[in-house]
């Protein structure tokens, strides 16, 4: 693959647009989570309120992912990023002047979910520029946005602990404009429109049941990924008793791995297969959390939580290996429901955590059920591998890991292979 061929076949100051409202609009998603030791103090929230409060961004993104889905494709990449980036700081200039109770930044989180959408608009508008060939490297820069967690955690505890906790949502609106500007100028849609999708189509890929295996694979790899994200500030604050800049480095250190190893995942998924890649990493990350809660000393915690920040970084790569390979008509459509599972996922982690907390009065209860789903997904895998390896083609099977491609005298006997 040529650079060159990159930079000439495509729209490079879109690609960087999208990247830039990928980054800031992820680090706007997922601020409450950095602030939550700062908002348990200042609120008074219970354990579970404080799952609550730190998820609801992530179900709202899992929302507004449709409603931004459908506005691209009626509006185009560019007129609804611009929408989306300037709904963004709306929640942020309430959370900065108005919010003052639970229930108020409950609204505030359900607002942010407009900037965890965001994929829904930039990913598109970024692809529509690109042939196949390049499409994977164009999805990689676009899609590294998410390494705009890493700028929440690191600095909003910091500019909280320095200014107070109110002034982080008015800093934030900031870079919010400033790539409000960049995009309005740099970003435009590529001359070829994506293909409007009705409701039928929705439905009609909902009744297959893979959409739905999918769709609950994705809820424990970017659900755990995104959760963890958002809880792991009040976790490690409220169990190891560290300051709240403390719990925001360790929660950015984690971090790095999962956002840094996504591409990794989908690159090894294409050697060894996303089946087998997932049932190996699900397994891990079960294994992981298990450790996790027994609640060990903070370097052991700390050990196990980047590897499952790693391994669930590479899931969500894996999976997105795997959707190509059995809905090759559908892959726009299969990638954004999973995409809203994924948030949903998220919601539902820093609530088991919150809410186990204060009924057992442990985290260890909770991550002991988080493990307990990683281990019921690898499970599926393993029930769904005869399943799969009977119904998708051979040149699928054999590129998902499902059976292996060598030493197959002819395409008949492979797939005598797949159906013994």
């Amino acid at each position: 693959m040529s650079l060159r061929g990159f930079r000439r076949a495509g729209h490079t100051p879109t690609l960087l647009s999208a990247f830039l409202y990928f980054d800031i609009s992820f680090m706007v998603w997922v601020m409450l989570g950095p602030l939550g030791p700062f908002l348990s103090e200042a609120l008074k929230l219970t354990p579970s309120q404080k799952g609550m409060l730190t998820a609801v961004p992530l179900l709202g993104g899992a929302f507004f992912r449709i409603i931004l889905g459908v506005m691209t494709e009626r509006l185009g990449g560019r007129r609804t990023g611009l929408i989306g980036l300037s709904v963004s700081l709306i929640p942020l200039f309430l959370g900065w002047q108005f919010a003052h109770s639970f229930d108020e930044f409950l609204a505030v989180g359900v607002l942010l979910g407009v900037a965890g959408a965001s994929f829904a608009a930039a990913l598109p508008l970024a692809s529509a520029w690109y042939p196949p060939e390049y499409q994977g490297l164009a999805m990689g820069i676009a899609g590294a946005g998410n390494s705009g967690t890493l700028f929440a955690t690191l600095f909003a505890p910091r500019i909280a602990a320095a200014f107070g906790w109110r002034t982080v949502f008015g800093f934030a609106m900031i870079p919010v404009a400033i790539v409000w500007i960049v995009f309005f100028f740099l970003a435009k849609d590529a001359p070829r429109r994506i293909a409007k999708k009705t409701w039928s189509d929705y439905v009609s890929a909902l009744r297959v049941a893979d959409t739905g295996w999918f769709c609950f694979i994705y809820s424990l790899t970017f659900g755990g990924f995104s959760g963890l994200v958002s809880f792991l500030s009040i976790f490690f604050f409220d169990q190891y008793h560290l300051t709240k800049v403390q719990a925001g480095d360790l929660t950015t250190v984690v971090v790095i791995f999962g956002s840094l190893l996504r591409p990794v995942g989908g690159m090894i998924s294409d050697r060894v297969g996303g089946y087998r890649m997932l049932l190996a990493l699900l397994s891990g990350v079960a294994i992981c959390l298990a450790g996790v809660a027994t609640l060990p000393g903070i370097v052991v915690a700390m050990g196990l939580l980047i590897v499952t920040m790693g391994m669930l970084g590479m899931g969500n790569g894996a999976v997105f290996q795997l959707v190509p390979q059995r809905f090759p008509a559908q892959v726009g459509l299969v990638t954004g429901l999973v995409g809203a599972a994924g948030g949903v996922g998220g919601f539902m982690l820093p609530n088991i955590l919150g809410t186990l907390k204060g009924s057992s009065g442990s985290y260890g209860t909770g991550f002991a059920v988080c493990a307990l789903l990683m281990g019921t997904g690898a499970a599926a895998l393993m029930y769904l591998g005869p399943v799969w390896r009977r119904r998708w083609s051979v040149e699928s099977a054999v590129r998902a890991g499902l059976v292996k491609g060598e030493g197959f005298a002819s395409e008949s006997a492979a797939a005598q292979r797949l159906i013994s």
